[in-house]
Order: structure tokens, then sequence, then C-alpha cells
């Protein structure tokens, strides 16, 4: 995998820097009920400050408003940014999908951003997979170079296709094969064994793409409706009644996932094993995700869902790597080139 220059080479001191970070927060009552990406792009942020850059631009998107949207207005993100990391020099621009030219990777909308600025760092993982004038185009008006962040994730994640310790296993979920069909075909014929739950398990039961097997849950927690309170059973796979709904994975696979986690050196997760947002669904997702917190080799979990089941179960800190990138790293791990780090020179 190609490198791209890192912002450590960059000579900052008394200049401006464009920063592109990853402020797409979710919002709760105005305000930013979940900071974890705003964090995550605090080293970055505190490098250019030590090195005396004269003033940071940061730049996102938030959301997917359809040109100026109230309801996604940075100040929440800014504010939050502010009380991690109080320093005049740092403003935070507005979200640059209020401008159309974004999305096309209009050259014009990037010379705004570029304007009054002396170069650039991306360090927006979860968007580099978007060839957007904030990611892409602006890189090349702009010496560009790589954030601190962006480069831990291309180090890690790129650590999943090269030689890896084995057994690697990998875990997958949610509810669309078609989004992960690409990172299962490309990772999972190099893994000792791909455990599969979520509505992608039923899918893959009808119909698998893929030139490799895959375990299946063999029970589920079955519901008469989508809903949260619905009249619910376990139940073997083949027993499950007439127009039920699997909602999660039983316990039977539960304890089966979680005996090939034990023993993996390797491990990548992304996507939940139901629908756990419903308390009375959740216990495939928070058994996967205590047996990958509690395996003792090189762990990596990507996708919102499957993050977010971490930090609502404190268990973030005792996984080697979590991306915060969600379609960014599948496309990676597919092999595919990014666009947002392609822009980067070597």
């Amino acid at each position: 995998m190609r490198t791209p220059r890192s912002v450590r080479e960059a000579d900052v001191a008394g200049k401006v820097v464009l920063v592109r970070a990853d402020l797409n927060v979710p919002l709760e009552g105005g305000a930013v009920a979940d900071d974890t990406r705003i964090r995550a792009s605090l080293p970055t942020l505190q490098l250019l400050l030590d090195r005396s850059a004269g003033g940071i631009r940061v730049c996102s998107h938030l959301g997917r408003p359809n040109g100026v949207d109230e309801a996604f207005r940075m100040a929440p993100a800014a504010a939050r940014l502010r009380e991690l990391l109080p320093d005049e020099r740092i403003t935070v621009l507005e979200n640059t999908r209020f401008n159309p030219g974004e999305t096309k990777n209009d050259v014009g909308y990037a010379r705004e951003l570029a304007d009054g600025c002396d170069l650039y760092v991306d360090d927006a993982f979860g968007s580099a997979h978007r060839a957007h004038s904030s990611t892409e185009a602006v890189a090349h008006l702009l010496p560009a170079y790589a954030g601190l962040l962006l480069e831990e994730e291309l180090t890690h994640l790129g650590t999943l296709l090269g030689d890896v310790d084995r057994p690697f296993v990998l875990v997958s979920g949610g509810a669309k094969v078609d989004d992960k069909v690409g990172v299962l075909q490309h990772l999972g014929g190099r893994a000792d064994a791909v455990l599969i739950g979520g509505k992608m398990a039923e899918q893959l039961r009808a119909d698998n793409p893929l030139d490799f097997e895959v375990q299946l849950p063999s029970d589920v927690v079955g519901a008469a409706a989508f809903e949260a309170d619905a009249e619910a059973g376990v139940f073997a796979v083949d027993e499950l009644p007439d127009g039920w709904l699997g909602l999660d994975i039983g316990p039977e696979t539960r304890r089966a996932f979680a005996q090939h986690l034990a023993g993996a050196r390797t491990i990548f997760w992304n996507g939940p094993m139901g629908v756990f947002e419903w308390p009375r669904f959740a216990d495939g997702t928070k058994a996967v995700a205590e047996a990958v917190a509690a395996n003792g080799g090189y762990t990596v979990v990507g996708g919102a869902d499957s993050v977010r089941a971490l930090n609502q179960l404190g268990l973030s800190e005792k996984i080697s790597w979590v991306s915060t990138g969600g379609g960014a790293s599948l496309e990676l791990l597919e092999g595919k080139e990014l666009p947002g780090v392609a822009a980067i020179p070597s």
C-alpha cells in the first residue's frame, strides 16, 4: 500500500493550515451526543499548535444536508472542539456539504477552501473514499499531507492486508450483503473462519455469492414483528415460525462464535449481530464485542454500529484499533485506492 507523506514532515511554523477533519458526529438536542470523532482529530491539531502554526482552519461535513440546513450547522461540533482544545488559532468552517460543489468535487469550491491557506492536511479517514472538494480537489491546490489519524488508519487496516498472525477470524453483520460483499470476498478468502450475523446471514443463506464457506447462525432470537416489544423467542434457524423475523443470533450461535474468537490471533469485526439498539435483541452483538475485547491478539473493529456497541459496553480501550471509517475502511480492505489518500503525494 502506498504511504502518503506525513504532516510530521511539514513546515507549519507561522503558516495557515487547512485541516480536513471528520467532525461528522451524532447530535441530540442541539449538542454532540458522541465526541469520539472529535477526540480522534485532536492529535493532529495539537501537533500543528505545538509546531507554531499561525492558524488552523478546520473543515468537515456533518450529516447529509441538501444545501443549507439549520439542523446540520457545525456550531455544536465546533463548541465541543473548543472545549477539548481551546486555542484561538483554531477556526471551524461551516458544513462543507452546504455548498453544492462539495460532493461534485468542484475545483471552484476547493479554491474557496484553499484561499488564504499555505498547506493542507487531510485527517478525515472516514471521508477518504469520497472524491469531494474538501478531500480530493483541494489536495491539488496546496502542498498536501496526511494527518496522524489518517496515517494510523492506513497502518492498522493495512496490517490486515498483509501477513497476519493466525488463526485470522473475520466477523461481519448488519443489514446488507451488497455493502460488504467486496471486503468479504477480498479478506474472507484469506481468513481461517468467517462468522456472519445480522440480516446478512439470511441473505447469504438464500444466495451466497462468495467462493468460500462462511459460518452462519444455527439459532436466532425471533420476533413476531419488527418492534422492540414484539413477542419473541429462541428458535433453530429452520424452525423459525412463518412470518417471524430473526432479530439476533441465538445462544448456541453466540457460544460457537465466542469459541472461534477466543482462539483467534487476528480479528476484524464489522457490523452488529442483530437489532442491538433494542435491548432484547442486543445479546448477540454484546457477546461478540466481549469476545473480541477479551482476545489477546490483534483486533480491529470498524463500522459505526460496532463501534457504538463497544462504546456502550466500555470495551473500546481493549481493542487494538477502533476505526473511525465505515465505508472508507471497507473500501480500503476491499483493495480499492481511496481518492483522498491518492491525492496526497508520497
